[in-house]
């Protein structure tokens, strides 16, 4: 059997496999809204787990850390696991949990939903469906391109990554549009199951081909010395660190995608274990996508740019045979799924009930689902358009998404944690965050200590939700009441 043969054949196999339980769980779903885009809100702590870690682990993971880490050595696993491991989990307790109760109560089924009825202002819905929209489109690009890229490397050019790209695509289409949220929770605990084993696998074969982890150190040790440094410059001097460790333990909670798997889970137990674990289990990734990318450097020199990306599946190439190839493509073509999946329901979703109903009030709840089917097509076809221009690397989109959630992130906490809040001032915190961070982008505003944009995305959001709300009125008690219960 031909090497080509051996990977598709692999791959082939794991796909069929996630459209058997597409299947299942569309014989599984009924025709409500609540069903279809909530899993009916009963997901246990094991496939609360699943989803959410498999829903946050992207390419920006398996192939936009290794590219970092081929150009910056080991320091990139400082620069964010500690903190990401711990802060990730506290927001999902801060902002997740009371959320999640509060959507409950409301039977809202999307974050704009929820806000809007907190407010009792449709203003802030469509600010951040806005705001959501904006940042989920391009963080979807990066998954597909991901996929693309791996398949074209390990296949040597037979399948190309236009190809590739629309496959993927193609799949995702089809298990997220028949069985919705029940059929991507169902999904992700296998795509998360095979990503992350494999990932823990390559990890011990591919140092094992090196000669063994000290061997693997010594050639890097050799051939590019820097790598393994510590070294408090660039992005790791005490500035840029900061604000990216702000980013990056901040931005998951607003990840639309996230927020709705936490409106998914059963009870506040299923929460709280999965905030336990996570820890754990995000260390273990971690520390072999940066190893990828540091032995990719000493083994692979001369990647420049966005074609350092293709580091880890260029290692698998060298150094695995080809069934183990196969499981490489199908453990990156799983963690794209896994969050791809997620984010062409949640943006349908939102597009359903924060923007059709809104047009169209007498909306049945079944129409609701057809039209969301409709709009995950719709979304494919743009996010299509976009990864065949691939603008950037897959690090430099994913930090515009990250830092553009990151606005949001004070409207989300203070919403659900602070009564007095108004959509005064969570419209001002969207606006004035939204503004700051471009004129940061832009080079308009300046960089004190190197901080990054998201600083002062983030402390221009802070700012203009204390200033709007000190500026309004509260929304009426029964209102804050029938979202946030008794004072």
């Amino acid at each position: 059997m031909s090497s080509l043969a051996a990977i598709g054949l692999v791959v082939a196999a794991y796909l069929a496999v996630t459209l058997v339980i597409g299947a299942v769980a569309y014989r599984r779903t009924s025709g409500t809204p609540e069903d279809y885009f909530l899993g009916g809100r009963a997901a246990r702590t094991f496939i609360l787990f699943m989803a959410l870690f498999g829903t946050n682990t992207t390419p920006f993971v398996l192939l936009g850390i290794p590219g970092l880490a081929y150009h910056q050595g080991v320091a990139v696993f400082g620069l964010n696991a500690a903190i990401v491991g711990f802060g990730i989990p506290l927001t999902f307790f801060l902002i997740g949990e009371p959320a999640r109760r509060a959507a409950r109560r409301l039977g809202a089924i999307t974050p704009a939903e929820l806000y809007a009825e907190r407010f009792g202002s449709p203003a802030v819905g469509l600010a951040l469906f806005a705001a959501f929209f904006l940042y989920t489109l391009p963080y979807m690009v990066t998954a597909v391109i991901g996929a693309g890229l791996t398949a074209e490397v390990l296949t040597e050019g037979h399948l190309s990554f236009g190809a590739a790209s629309a496959l993927i695509l193609g799949i995702t289409i089809a298990y997220t549009t028949l069985g919705g949220m029940r059929a991507t929770m169902w999904t992700n605990v296998f795509q998360g199951a095979t990503f992350l084993g494999f990932i823990v696998a390559a990890f011990f074969l591919i140092a094992d081909r090196l000669g063994g982890l000290g061997a693997a150190a010594t050639a890097v040790q050799a051939r590019a010395p820097h790598l393994l440094e510590k070294t408090t410059a660039g992005a790791f001097a005490p500035g840029p660190w900061a604000s990216w460790a702000l980013a990056i333990s901040l931005t998951v909670i607003a990840f639309p995608h996230m927020l709705v798997r936490v409106f998914a889970a059963r009870d506040a137990a299923a929460l709280k274990n999965v905030c336990r674990l996570y820890p754990f289990v995000l260390v273990l990734l971690w520390l072999p996508a940066v190893l990828f990318g540091v032995w990719g450097a000493a083994e692979i020199p001369g990647l420049q740019g966005k074609a350092s990306d293709a580091v880890f599946p260029l290692l698998v190439a060298r150094h695995l045979g080809p069934v183990l190839q196969g499981m490489a493509l199908a453990g990156v073509l799983a963690a794209v799924m896994s969050t791809l999946d997620a984010q062409l329901l949640t943006l349908s979703s939102m597009l359903t009930r924060d923007v059709l109903r809104r047009l169209l009030p007498g909306l049945a709840p079944a129409r609701e689902v057809v039209a969301a089917r409709l709009f995950t097509l719709a979304l494919s076809a743009a996010v299509f358009v976009l990864v065949l221009a691939r603008l950037a690397s897959l690090f430099d989109i994913a930090a515009f998404s990250f830092s553009g959630y990151v606005t949001l992130t004070p409207t989300l906490l203070l919403g659900v944690r602070w009564r007095r809040f108004t959509a005064a001032g969570a419209i001002a915190s969207i606006a004035a965050g939204n503004l700051a961070l471009g004129l940061a982008f832009a080079g308009v505003l300046p960089a004190p200590f190197g901080v990054l944009p998201v600083a002062w995305g983030l402390v221009a959001a802070i700012a203009g939700a204390l200033v709007g709300t000190a500026l309004s009125r509260p929304p009426p008690e029964p209102v804050i009441t029938r979202a946030l219960g008794p004072a």
